[in-house]
């Protein structure tokens, strides 16, 4: 959850650096969760001829953060954001797009930014324990 939060609140429209398999996917996870979880609202509205719009809302407001996330995502392993359009290419695309989102990120720094599992970027040691300025948290 906190990766969730982080890249909502911290890298809402942030398309510049790199991010780390885990915090793509758990973004990807919870963003999930909370779309089911407005469908069901939804459905409920909806059975009492109410519309409801709490799943348009949610996916408006999260398809900034989701796009960023996927652009630095593709940063990490050294490709550009502009990749992410390989998804729509027919049958292959989606598939080629998965393989790339979970390929593990390049080592060291790239000409996208530091590498964001290293202790010098404030973000993860080599364990992948989550630091806030060099400091376990």
């Amino acid at each position: 959850m906190e990766l969730y939060l982080r890249v909502i609140k911290e890298n809402y429209a942030n398309f510049n650096g790199r991010a780390r398999r885990q915090e793509y996917w758990m973004f990807y996870l919870f963003n999930m969760i909370f779309m089911v979880g407005c469908m069901v609202v939804d459905g409920i509205l909806a059975s009492m001829e109410i519309p409801g719009p709490f799943t348009a809302i949610y996916a408006l407001g999260t398809m900034i953060p989701s796009l960023a996330a996927g652009v630095r995502r593709m940063h990490d392993i050294g490709k550009s954001g502009w990749m992410l359009l390989v998804a729509l290419i027919p049958f292959i695309g989606g598939i080629w797009q998965i393989v790339l989102l979970a390929t593990e990120g390049e080592h060291g720094e790239n000409q996208y930014g530091p590498d964001p599992k290293t202790a010098n970027s404030g973000y993860a040691d080599a364990e992948g324990d989550i630091l806030d300025n060099g400091v376990l948290k």
